[in-house]
């Protein structure tokens, strides 16, 4: 059982590796075509063991899946979506690196503290969620106020994007589209930053590939991440709509201005902490809050040993995912600058385009083409891309009324 469980979780390191470095290629699709076998799966393999191999999937899809953001210009539906900005602005300085290990750094973090609320998690949000669920309305529209006001351009325009964003993800949800967050996310955040690099002809210049202990943000600047993400991310694992693009806001604007690089750090935390707090929320309130503890949920049911092995696992693929993926972003450094930047994005574009072709048909491209013309004006007016994230928080709002 030990060599099995041992086996599952560097498979699930490997399938997490490849969906994280794969442009468009989120962690919710692989799960669901896993789901989609989990009866020919379980006739082989233990219901542990299958947990096993999702989870180190899915906790190393958290660590790998900035390299596609930062150095491409790719997120990965809304879970990184917001490093494209920092992450640009490094790479197009010679400091990608530095970006991904900003990032790791959080991820680590997250480690620490997704072993913390665990037990929180599990004690006493059983208690806490029949009352937020009874004002969950009300929690998504003082959130979206809260992230609307602290717009620093124009709150007017945040405004329309956000709500034009909305009525973008209600007219979705009722597409006949398996894959509806393809499409809306990749042209929200993906295509549309394509396009803005290609437009500007960029040319990158040689990426700098620092030691680790040359790459140490001050202890103050770990102190403000730290504490965005407690602040944060734990909402953000069982509220409906609320993905790590309003947790890293939210935390930023409670715990007050962040720089460049304790805005990734916190991106890589909060990334990895609602990943793995969403495991301990399907099992503390029977909620499954992400495309994976879906999955999980149908495969199994949670008691406390299996959660004991599930933390195990997001500690253990958590740490190896670290190293990893220093080791690739080291290779795309190596690689990036040796390129036609401009020619290679819109071969990634391409890309993104025949993907969400293949997997959410003639009508996913219509949504990738409105997506992606939101996304350009939401750049183009200077506002916060988290408005964008208004296409899950408004159609939340109003199932939840």
């Amino acid at each position: 059982m030990l060599l099995e469980l041992t086996l599952a979780l560097f498979f699930g390191i490997l399938a997490g590796t490849i969906s994280g470095i794969t442009p468009g290629i989120h962690i919710n699709l692989v799960s669901a075509g896993v789901l989609t076998i989990s009866a020919f799966l379980l006739a082989h393999l233990s219901p542990t063991t299958l947990v096993v191999f999702l989870v180190s999937m899915a906790i190393t899809h958290t660590f790998v899946d900035f390299i596609p953001s930062i150095f491409l210009g790719a997120p990965d539906q809304d879970d990184n979506a917001l490093s494209i900005l920092p992450g640009h602005e490094m790479l197009i300085k010679g400091r990608a690196f530095e970006a991904v290990v900003l990032t790791l750094y959080g991820s680590l973090l997250a480690l620490v503290i997704i072993l913390i609320f665990s037990p929180l998690f599990i004690f006493f949000l059983p208690k806490l969620y029949p009352y937020a669920q009874r004002i969950m309305p009300l929690i998504l529209i003082v959130t979206s106020f809260f992230l609307i006001c602290f717009e620093k351009s124009s709150k007017l325009k945040a405004l329309l994007i956000f709500i034009l964003s909305g009525f973008l993800g209600i007219a979705s949800i009722d597409l006949p589209i398996k894959e509806t967050l393809l499409p809306l996310f990749t042209g929200l955040f993906g295509i549309s930053s394509l396009i803005t690099s290609i437009s500007k002809k960029q040319i990158l210049p040689k990426q700098e590939t620092q030691k680790l202990k040359d790459i140490k943000p001050k202890a103050r600047s770990f102190f403000k991440s730290l504490s965005a993400s407690v602040i944060a991310s734990p909402l953000c694992s069982f509220l409906p709509g609320l993905g790590s693009g309003q947790a890293a806001v939210i935390g930023s604007e409670v715990i007050g201005e962040l720089d460049r690089k304790e805005f990734l750090i916190l991106l890589g935390s909060i990334n990895t902490i609602i990943t793995g707090l969403s495991f301990i929320a399907l099992y503390s309130i029977n909620k499954a809050r992400t495309g994976i503890a879906v999955a999980i949920g149908k495969i199994i049911s949670l008691n406390m040993d299996t959660i004991l092995i599930i933390l195990l696992t997001i500690l253990v693929s958590g740490i190896l995912s670290f190293f990893l993926t220093l080791q690739l972003a080291k290779l795309f450094s190596r690689f990036i600058n040796k390129i036609n930047y401009s020619k290679f994005s819109i071969g990634i574009m391409l890309f993104l385009i025949i993907i969400n072709a293949l997997l959410a048909g003639w009508l996913g491209l219509l949504v990738l083409a409105v997506s992606t013309s939101l996304g350009l004006a939401c750049i183009y007016f200077g506002v916060r891309r988290t408005h964008l994230m208004g296409c899950l928080i408004i159609p939340a709002i109003v199932l939840s009324l």
